[in-house]
């Protein structure tokens, strides 16, 4: 039978690992929007809602491929994702978490000064 010591260090433990697995899927998003590049390609959409390669290259100051590869490593992990119309391809914010990460940074960031 297990001890109230050897439940509350058993439960301590499984709070620990479940800390650092949420550490690490917050360290892996932040990385993913530790480029000037991509912030401004997920503010785009935020304030679009949807927008095309073309749009967000050229808000971003990018290139359409250099913006392409951009978008792919945003789709790949989920934080965007796409609509077809015809020939043209719309990106849209796919992760919630996405869309409260950038506007917290919007009101830090860009919201008016105290």
């Amino acid at each position: 039978m297990e001890t109230i010591t050897e439940a509350v260090v058993a439960t301590n433990h499984s709070a620990a690992a479940e800390m650092e697995e949420h550490a690490a899927a917050a360290a892996a998003m932040l990385r993913l929007l530790a480029s000037e590049r991509r912030l401004m390609v997920l503010c785009t959409l935020i304030a679009e809602g949807e927008a095309p390669v073309g749009r967000l290259a050229t808000r971003a100051g990018l290139s359409q491929p250099a913006m392409s590869q951009h978008l792919a490593k945003l789709r790949e992990d989920g934080l965007v994702a796409t609509r077809r119309n015809g020939t043209t391809i719309f990106y849209r914010i796919a992760d919630p978490r996405v869309a409260r990460i950038m506007a917290t940074l919007h009101e830090v960031f860009c919201g008016a000064e105290d």
